[in-house]
């Protein structure tokens, strides 16, 4: 999976326990038509991929989508997800479809006049 989109915020390399465990957070937010704040978690030895990006830059950040279960002191069962980043690559300006030469307005289309009303159209709608 992926997501692409600005970046908005890029963390400090945390570290956690004993065993030195790395993570680091990056958000992204889509360009659409209602942006999302996605909130990626980079773990480990993936938290220098992030080390040559800066707010503001495009990217595309491919993802794996974990969950887990925590049993909690009272012995309610509770879910968590977390989005989990493993490559972030720069997107060009002109990427994610921008290149798509601009369509003509309508009026510059002549209506068809030879159209006759026998004629049948095969089209299901």
């Amino acid at each position: 999976m992926e997501v692409q989109g600005r970046i908005k915020m890029i963390g400090e390399t945390q570290t956690f326990g004993s065993n030195g465990f790395r993570k680091r957070e990056l958000v992204v937010t889509t360009e659409e038509q209602y942006p999302q704040h996605i909130l990626v978690e980079f773990v480990q030895d993936k938290t220098d991929l992030l080390n040559s990006y800066k707010e503001g830059q495009q990217v595309k950040v491919n993802i794996n989508l974990r969950g887990r279960e925590w049993v909690n002191p009272q012995g309610e069962t509770k879910y968590f997800n977390s989005v989990q980043g493993w490559r972030i690559e720069a997107l060009q300006s002109g990427a994610a479809g921008e290149n798509i030469p601009p369509v003509p307005p309508a009026d510059a289309f002549e209506p068809a006049g030879d159209l006759k009303e026998e004629d049948h159209d095969d089209l299901p709608f």
